[in-house]
């Protein structure tokens, strides 16, 4: 199945693919991590953010947005032009995400906080330049 989808003609889809599908599998797996905490450790914290219905809202949220960015790296190394918007938008949201966490208390967070707005930016930028632009419009027919 994967042997037929044909590589991209140009270098910088592979970097966009790259970007999502990690950004992808890192929010599937801290839902996968959440689940596994949620049943492992029990629900801590305070009981108006700590509640079942919250956790079940949160796994799902992460889950979708990690499928959602699976399927925009899927768009990238197809040249598909629909993957250009919902990527953008999923670096900005990045970017609100990771900002705050690059002034964390803690070093962990802040690593976490300043690699998530290095991807973004790195996605933004690529996302837009020239080569992306003609590589998505010319496979799509205009």
């Amino acid at each position: 199945m994967l042997a037929d989808v044909p590589k991209p003609t140009q270098p910088l889809l592979i970097v966009l693919a790259a970007i999502a599908a990690a950004e992808g599998i890192v929010l599937v797996g801290y839902a996968i991590y959440d689940v596994i905490e949620g049943i492992r450790v029990g629900l801590t914290g305070p009981p108006e953010v700590s509640n079942l219905p919250a956790l079940v809202l949160q796994v799902v949220i992460f889950a979708a947005f990690g499928v959602g960015l699976i399927a925009i790296a899927r768009g990238w190394w197809l040249s598909k032009y629909g993957a250009r918007a919902p990527f953008i938008l999923a670096q900005i949201l990045g970017l609100v995400v990771g900002v705050p966490l690059t002034a964390a208390p803690d070093a962990g967070t802040r690593v976490v906080g300043a690699a998530l707005v290095v991807a973004a930016v790195i996605g933004i930028a690529v996302s837009l330049l020239p080569p992306v632009t003609r590589a998505i419009v010319d496979t799509d027919g205009g």
